[in-house]
């Protein structure tokens, strides 16, 4: 049973840092109103660090819990519970998926990943992003590079909170890979700009050569990636 639920959370974490290829996306509800994203940009810009605790779920109704942690510009960690063998790290310059399971690790360059739009602050919203819902709750946007449509798409939920960082307080997201196929994050004990060590993107290779997450040659610029 134990195998049977890591491999789901085998899967359902490579959607989080490689969606394959995106669906069509959904016209938005109305036309994107720029201050919006410019309210999602200026959060982004104000928070350095967040910590918070996550559930992990998958369209079969699998929930994963775990902890995240993040430092902008491009470092997030995810953090599974006890019994689930997986770590996900990105260091700066690159997102790392560790299986210690059956010892495989995996790299993909931040900026082929969705979760870019979360760890690159400066990142053109406008170019990529619009709105889905934006009322006195909640304010949603979806994110995909039109010139590089199979780095994934994201659909990102803000909560309308004053005492947040440019008002908003990220509350989760959703990916959805090449066969439809979604994994969303909700997030929940939100804490904004507390001291996060850079150690804490550190991982232990299950090959057996130490500790990683420094001094690993920049990958190659992407769309993503781009201001």
């Amino acid at each position: 049973m134990m195998k049977t639920a890591n491999l789901v959370l085998r899967c359902t974490a490579l959607a989080l840092v490689a969606a394959p290829v995106a669906v069509p996306m959904a016209a938005p509800a109305f036309a994107e109103p720029a201050q919006a994203l410019v309210q999602v940009r200026t959060h982004l810009k104000s928070v350095s660090t967040m910590t918070a605790d996550f559930e992990q779920a998958n369209g079969k109704g699998g929930i994963v819990p775990g902890t995240l942690t993040l430092k902008r510009p491009g470092k997030i960690r995810f953090q599974y519970r006890k019994g689930y063998p997986l770590l996900i790290v990105g260091d700066g310059k690159a997102l790392t998926m560790v299986d210690y399971e059956v010892k495989q690790v995996s790299r993909w360059p931040i900026g082929n990943s969705p979760l870019a739009v979360l760890l690159n602050p400066d990142m053109d919203l406008s170019r990529i992003a619009s709105v889905v819902q934006d009322n006195p709750q909640q304010l949603i946007i979806r994110a995909r590079d039109p010139k590089h449509p199979e780095f994934g798409t994201i659909t990102i939920n803000f909560g309308k909170v004053a005492s947040a960082p440019g008002g908003l307080m990220l509350q989760g997201w959703t990916i959805v890979d090449a066969q439809s196929g979604r994994t969303s994050v909700r997030l929940t004990n939100q804490r904004f700009n507390v001291a996060v060590a850079d150690s804490t993107f550190r991982w232990t290779d299950p090959r057996g050569s130490g500790p990683r997450g420094h001094g690993c040659a920049p990958p190659r610029r992407t769309r993503w990636a781009a201001r």
